[in-house]
């Protein structure tokens, strides 16, 4: 059981470590490292989640659903979607990978392009980068997340 003082922390600081690590996931696609970084600072905030709240708590106290206590954590739900989430990732940044071969380009070219008139912004770039920093997201987050729920739990 944790204390009053650690969930009060965890409401206030969960919430600024998403918006600086989307952050950050937004400004690292155009430099090494975003997906990557954006990954583990989401994680710390998940990890921050689970030593205030348990293990459980996202399935039973977000998501309303019922957690069986016969099965083990390598078949608790959650954790079945944080594997879903690695594969996607993996497939994700592969296909960054492959896509420009498909145009005569070597394996991960990137591109870029500009998108103008965009509300507030005014002129955005788009980089192809993006596509494989999304897929190295959800590989870092899938998988850390998976292994903490399994190691948590024993």
């Amino acid at each position: 059981m944790t204390t009053t003082i650690m969930r009060t922390t965890a409401r206030i600081v969960v919430p600024i470590v998403l918006v600086v690590a989307l952050s950050l996931f937004l400004q690292g696609h155009n430099a090494p490292g975003g997906g990557f970084i954006g990954g583990v600072l989401t994680v710390a905030a998940f990890a921050l989640v689970y030593v205030a709240y348990g293990l459980d708590y996202l399935e039973v106290g977000v998501l309303g659903r019922e957690v069986d206590p016969g099965i083990g954590i390598l078949e608790h739900r959650t954790v079945e979607a944080y594997r879903r989430l690695f594969v996607f990732g993996l497939l994700v940044a592969f296909a960054s990978g492959v896509v420009p071969m498909l145009f005569g380009e070597p394996f991960l070219t990137q591109t870029y392009t500009y998108v103008h008139d965009v509300p507030l912004y005014g002129e955005v770039e788009l980089a192809s980068a993006l596509v494989f920093d999304i897929g190295i997201y959800c590989v870092v987050v899938g998988g850390l997340l998976a292994i903490f729920s399994v190691v948590g739990a024993e």
